[in-house]
């Protein structure tokens, strides 16, 4: 058997009768589960300087594990100088054994890194069972070197679930380690 990272075989082992036991699932299948990861990134500044998308692009890769892509512009908007087509930012999306390692660095190393940390907010929730992060600063990551970063700018984190509400969604991301506020 090959490698299985530590939070998918926590998921395994403990995060589903946990989650069957809190809702009253009758089947595994219902239980919820993390589909993917969306990292996302906005580099307006772009528009006049090419080399920024190389940076973020680079940055999210070393963030992530996985390659980055930048992301084009669908339309022309005159009072921003933008054109359609031209590259506005980086995403890529992580799925299966990636995401659960990312999730764990997310958890374990970059958020306690952020200056005064005492929970993340629980509203980023968007009806649907799917989770919005905004982090200010890309530093948090270990995988950044602070000596060549050109620009601090932020990104955005999106946990993308299957359950159908926010409160399945909230106790799955708890579950599986992600820092909420207490209220």
């Amino acid at each position: 058997m090959g490698y299985i990272p530590r939070l998918k075989q926590e998921y395994k082992d403990r995060v589903v009768s946990a989650l069957t036991e809190e809702f009253g699932y009758k089947n595994v299948m219902q239980v919820p589960k993390l589909q993917k990861i969306v990292i996302s990134k906005g580099v307006g500044a772009a528009v006049s300087d090419k080399k920024l998308i190389d940076y973020a692009i680079d940055e999210v890769t070393k963030i992530s594990g996985q390659k980055a892509v930048a992301t084009i512009s669908k339309k022309d908007v005159a009072s921003f100088k933008l054109r359609k087509g031209m590259p506005i930012g980086v995403k890529v999306t992580l799925r299966g054994e990636k995401m659960y390692e990312f999730l764990d660095r997310l958890v374990t190393s970059a958020l306690p890194r952020v200056r005064d940390f005492n929970g993340i907010k629980a509203n980023g929730f968007d009806g649907r069972g799917n989770y919005n992060l905004g982090i200010t600063e890309q530093i948090i990551f270990p995988e950044i070197n602070i000596d060549k970063v050109n620009k601090i700018s932020g990104m955005d984190i999106t946990f993308v679930t299957d359950a159908d509400t926010d409160k399945e969604a909230k106790s799955l991301l708890t579950e599986l380690g992600v820092p909420f506020k207490k209220n």
